[in-house]
């Protein structure tokens, strides 16, 4: 692996694209990218509110960009096939789930020093997030035979708590401040209903039309859920569990942004190329003001909801060499990293 200080990021612009919104309040969405150096595919990548920071997953290390130059910061190794990042402000940490060897990286936020790794016996490591509510971190993991939610205490990092869930690949969770966690599963089409303090699944809701649900974001003001799906993307009452609108978008979907103060949803599209930004015009009405493009493969993305910028990443490859046999599940074949590219919206 190539030292923080070989990971500098060219920052050259390489695109600067603007597109004027389709609402009746016209807004204009610019989007830059960057190339970045560095080894290493990606998954998720999270945005530190406020600080301009951007935690980016690289296959077996976390890069830290600077979201307004592109620059690389730092670097956090040995997360073995990482997926995702949580931030907990409060209490001064960092989390990191590493599928490779079943653990979580606990790091201090600003050294970026490895504190602990935590051995999450469930398997599966897979999402992450903090549940400012409740002060939990939460992962979701693609363990078998059956998914499960594993809850940390953000200051020791110790296992708190597990619940089981109805299906074996669990995508992104999101809290509602009320004692429960939202959690799309991504082979039911559905979202479950964990109960914080039993730590028990009590409800689960079919998300017909959407399909393959993984992005998630909650909107405690419209008591609203918002799951990203391939297509048509859906909006889910907080209570009831009854979808009240759909959202057509991109295919290739694997993650959702959401920036309250500004009421916009951000769809990343990584077979499409694109971004879909919706407007929230009321809790049951929702308009496309926006199809911003980016790149193919670009399916997750990160929001800093006080700078109200979205952030995406995506490494480019080459062609794989012929007679190269597909990637899990059928995936193209595809040849080794050449570039990578970080991509910042703004408006």
């Amino acid at each position: 692996m190539m030292k923080a200080s070989m990971l500098s990021a060219t920052a050259a612009l390489i695109g600067s694209l603007a597109l004027t919104a389709r609402s009746s309040a016209a807004q204009t969405f610019h989007v830059v990218a960057s190339a970045i150096g560095g080894d290493g595919g990606t998954d998720y990548l999270t945005a530190e509110a406020g600080t301009g920071r951007v935690f980016v997953s690289r296959g077996t290390h976390v890069m830290i960009i600077d979201g307004a130059s592109g620059k690389v910061l730092g670097d956090i190794p040995n997360t073995p096939r990482t997926h995702g990042i949580a931030l907990v402000e409060k209490a001064g940490h960092g989390f990191i789930t590493n599928g490779g060897d079943s653990t979580v990286t606990m790091f201090d936020l600003k050294s970026l020093a490895v504190i602990r790794k935590i051995r999450i016996e469930a398997g599966g490591l897979d999402g992450i997030m903090y549940d400012e509510p409740d002060a939990l971190v939460v992962l979701t993991n693609h363990s078998k035979p059956a998914g499960t939610v594993v809850t940390l205490d953000p200051i020791s990092g110790d296992v708190l708590g597990q619940a089981e869930l109805e299906d074996d690949g669990p995508e992104g969770a999101a809290a509602n401040g009320r004692g429960q966690i939202y959690v799309n599963n991504e082979g039911k089409n559905t979202i479950q209903v964990v109960d914080v303090k039993s730590m028990k699944a009590i409800a689960s809701w079919p998300l017909a039309p959407c399909d393959g649900p993984t992005g998630i974001a909650y909107d405690r003001a419209s008591n609203r859920i918002f799951a990203g799906c391939g297509k048509t993307s859906v909006v889910v009452d907080g209570t009831s569990g009854k979808v009240v609108a759909t959202i057509a978008n991109g295919d290739g979907v694997d993650a959702l942004g959401w920036d309250a103060s500004q009421k916009l949803i951000y769809i990343p599209a990584g077979r499409d190329s694109s971004v879909t930004v919706v407007h929230q015009d009321s809790p049951n009405k929702y308009t496309v003001v926006a199809t911003v493009p980016t790149m193919r493969g670009a399916k997750t993305i990160a929001v800093d909801p006080v700078r109200h910028v979205a952030y995406l990443f995506q490494p480019e490859y080459a062609p794989a060499p012929a007679g190269t046999p597909p990637g899990p599940g059928g995936r193209p074949a595809r040849g080794p990293i050449i570039a990578a590219r970080f991509f910042s919206i703004t408006h």
